[in-house]
């Protein structure tokens, strides 16, 4: 079956042979051609709503890929996130979205080569301007720009970030240098593969196994 498309297309060209035939029996056989291509026009069947509904979601769909890697800058105006996707400057502008929320954005790039993209950041570390946040489209990469609502200095993109290093720093920063060391290697073990933690257990009966020839007493 042809395609209304291909129809329309058949239609036009048998209209402008019928300008220039003048045989008699050659413009019969045009006017009956075209009377069949204008009911096959008619008899087309319309798109139904869902039709067109699925034919966008599949546009839409495929796989998903969840962006975690990026890099960060500041200015005194902008927090401005760096994501690196190859070929990104080739796709129609309207395939790069980003919403923005006074502490949050969201982006989404559609059908690059194939899939989709997404990276999502709650809880930013301060509000943001959503009227005067954007995105730029630059070869293979997409900048994402927060507009600060305050001019001042970031230290961390996310309130996550910020609470997770003040627990760091809570737990080295101690008037007891011993306990500093415990709680690093405490964090060493607990994050550290089975290799770490054969050499951290190693070290630690070694220690022990010193102290008790020296006589040093132990606080058991």
């Amino acid at each position: 079956l042809l395609s209304l498309n291909q129809l329309q297309k058949d239609l036009e060209e048998i209209k402008e042979l019928l300008t220039k035939a003048t045989r008699k029996r050659v413009r019969e056989v045009l006017m009956t051609e075209k009377q069949k291509i204008e009911l096959e026009i008619k008899n087309q069947p319309l798109p139904k709503p869902k039709d067109v509904a699925e034919e966008e979601k599949s546009s839409l769909g495929g796989y998903t890929v969840k962006i975690n890697n990026y890099g960060w800058d500041q200015s005194d105006k902008f927090i401005k996130i760096y994501i690196t996707l190859n070929g990104v400057q080739k796709l129609p502008a309207e395939n790069v979205q980003v919403n923005f929320t006074e502490r949050s954005f969201n982006l989404l790039v559609k059908n690059l080569n194939g899939k989709n993209y997404t990276m999502t950041f709650n809880n930013l570390l301060k509000p943001i301007s959503v009227e005067g946040s954007s995105r730029k489209i630059k070869t293979d990469v997409v900048l994402v720009m927060c507009r600060k609502k305050r001019e001042e200095k970031w230290d961390c993109l996310t309130q996550v970030e910020k609470e997770s290093k003040e627990k760091e720093k809570a737990a080295y920063d101690t008037s007891d240098p011993s306990e500093g060391l415990m709680n690093i290697l405490k964090k060493m073990y607990a994050e550290g593969d089975d290799e770490m933690k054969r050499t951290i257990n190693k070290a630690w009966v070694e220690s022990r196994e010193k102290q008790s020839k020296g006589d040093i007493p132990m606080d058991i």
